[in-house]
């Protein structure tokens, strides 16, 4: 029997100028799970669970409090306003997660799996350890924030562990807490049962379904935004370009037909491939023009999105976010070239690359 694979059903039933922003928000989800089972597999989970601490310490260090008031959690008490910020936040990402208040000071969160982390047969590959490295990088680090020095986490079950889920309560107690004290494992303890009725609800009027399909989008961005600058400070810069260079060329080519089906792509010629490009570049922010020139096409790219706000990524970052790229086109047409001609990163005022058929005979070497 051939192999099936979901084409179109990335975009079934979303609205046309929402369908570019989904398939890369699939595009870039698949791209985090996958770097987590790279680093698992050939570095180890202890070098996989540092990443993933240093990933989610980041994205706390820049979102966590500035998304207070968006969400309209300010003045509710800490234990309750961080339950809801993790079951609103994810809830914005596409992911399944239940909020529990017992009290003011006890709220409890649960992922519902199928983990959106971990997506399909993927958490099979992932250790514990690696999944207790986001815990320790964000839900350990909530109370500092906020200057709560009795606001800690209680880790209650982990979906890596065959539990029914990752679940566990935020709680302030009565006494300050030590740093080891702020995320304690304690497995067995049940959560109640989740009612959506007396679930937080985002404020009425300021998320429109465009804003929402922008979220969803963010959401996945926003992992390999932070987790590409992460691979270069702590495995340096060669090796963490070829990690994510490595891990992006897979991914493109396990997905590239569901989203070249999602993009309407007819043609494997270079032109095709360059309109492809073109439509991921919009869809996540970003513009792109396509220009002929003798026998190639040159794909200009206005903007990096993915990295705004990042202060001078090092070179590495681009180099592994390209592996992406690169696996898309080794599946629309082996037979094409792709080449960086200018980058962002170097100065330049747009990204280019100059697409064109492969010399007969050429030997290639990834």
């Amino acid at each position: 029997m051939a192999e099936q694979t979901s084409g179109a059903g990335l975009v079934q039933g979303v609205p046309p100028a929402e369908r570019a922003p989904r398939a890369v928000a699939d595009l870039y989800h698949a791209y985090f799970t996958g770097l987590i089972l790279t680093l698992v597999s050939r570095r180890g989970s202890g070098d996989a669970a540092r990443w993933m601490h240093a990933v989610f310490r980041h994205q706390h260090h820049e979102k966590f409090l500035s998304s207070f008031e968006k969400l309209g959690l300010s003045g509710m008490p800490h234990a309750v306003a961080c339950a809801a910020y993790h079951y609103l936040s994810n809830s914005i990402g596409g992911v399944g997660v239940e909020f529990m208040k017992e009290s003011d000071r006890k709220a409890w969160v649960r992922f519902v799996p199928p983990r959106w982390i971990y997506m399909g047969a993927a958490i099979c590959g992932v250790p514990s350890e690696v999944s207790r490295g986001f815990l320790t990088g964000w839900y350990a680090q909530n109370g500092v924030s906020l200057k709560n020095p009795r606001l800690g986490f209680v880790c209650t079950a982990q979906t890596v562990d065959g539990q029914h889920g990752l679940a566990g309560y935020f709680m302030e107690y009565d006494h300050d807490l030590a740093p080891e004290e702020r995320l304690i494992f304690r497995p067995g303890e049940m959560p109640p049962p989740f009612d959506p009725d007396a679930a937080p609800r985002l404020p009425a009027g300021d998320w429109t379904s465009e804003r929402l399909a922008r979220a969803y989008r963010n959401y996945a961005m926003e992992y390999v935004r932070s987790g590409l600058p992460q691979l270069m400070e702590l495995f340096g810069e060669t090796e963490g370009a070829h990690l994510g260079r490595l891990t992006g060329r897979m991914i493109g080519a396990q997905l590239y037909k569901d989203i070249a089906s999602a993009a309407g792509v007819q043609n494997d010629d270079a032109e095709a491939l360059a309109q492809l490009l073109a439509w991921i570049a919009e869809g996540e922010g970003d513009s792109a023009s396509i220009t002929r020139d003798g026998n190639s096409v040159l794909l200009s790219r206005t903007g990096w999105r993915l990295m705004r706000g990042i202060a001078n990524p090092s070179q590495g970052v681009l180099e592994a976010w390209n592996g992406l790229i690169e696996g898309l086109a080794m599946v629309h047409n082996r037979f094409l070239t792709i080449d960086l001609i200018a980058r962002v990163d170097h100065g330049a005022p747009q990204t280019i690359r100059r697409i064109q058929q492969r010399p007969h005979g050429a030997i290639v070497i990834a």
